[in-house]
């Protein structure tokens, strides 16, 4: 007799749980070829896109944002006209957009092949 221990995370019988992170990147590239922006307003920003349910986890975004800056996709400058304390101002790099044309590309192909599993599945559908 197997006993599960109790100790053991349970899994969600939900798809697509705890795949936060997976289209964060794109997100983030998708945010900054609309505008150059700062980390708070990309957190509030990227929610937009249906990826992240609620608001953005700041140490995640950060996180991205210094790997995305690391590889050359984005760059950043300190803004300190205005009001208040300084920013950091996140641009699109050439490269990053180039990146974000892949993303695109892959995501239409997924499109693809998710629809033709639907269409499938409606077809086979038992009455």
């Amino acid at each position: 007799m197997s006993r599960k221990n109790s100790n053991t995370p349970k899994k969600s019988r939900y798809p697509g749980a705890k795949k936060t992170e997976r289209y964060i990147q794109s997100s983030i590239l998708m945010a900054l070829k609309i505008r150059s922006s700062y980390g708070y307003e990309l957190i509030k920003g990227i929610s937009q896109f249906g990826f992240v349910e609620g608001q953005a986890p700041p140490g995640m975004i950060y996180r991205h944002l210094r790997d995305l800056e690391e590889n050359g996709l984005v760059s950043s400058e300190w803004q300190t006209q205005g009001a208040g304390p300084a920013k950091r101002v996140y641009r699109l790099t050439p490269e990053g957009s180039e990146v974000l044309d892949f993303w695109i590309e892959y995501m239409k192909n997924q499109v693809e092949k998710l629809l033709n599993f639907i269409k499938i599945y409606q077809n086979n559908k038992m009455t």
